[in-house]
């Protein structure tokens, strides 16, 4: 209840944002493969993202 307020951390909005775009990526597989490799590369961009923030 308290943490009702607390704003999310840098790394931590990355990683929501990185989970996001891989369900969006496996969902799109199966039907638009083009659009599915661009979300995966999305994805792989946030997670260089993190990596540079650990």
């Amino acid at each position: 209840m308290f943490g009702l307020f607390k704003k999310k951390s840098e790394k931590e909005r990355l990683a929501d944002e990185y989970k996001m775009l891989m369900e969006k990526a496996h969902k799109m597989s199966h039907s638009n493969r083009k659009a599915a490799d661009k979300l995966m590369e999305e994805a792989e961009n946030v997670a260089k993202k993190i990596d540079k923030l650990a």
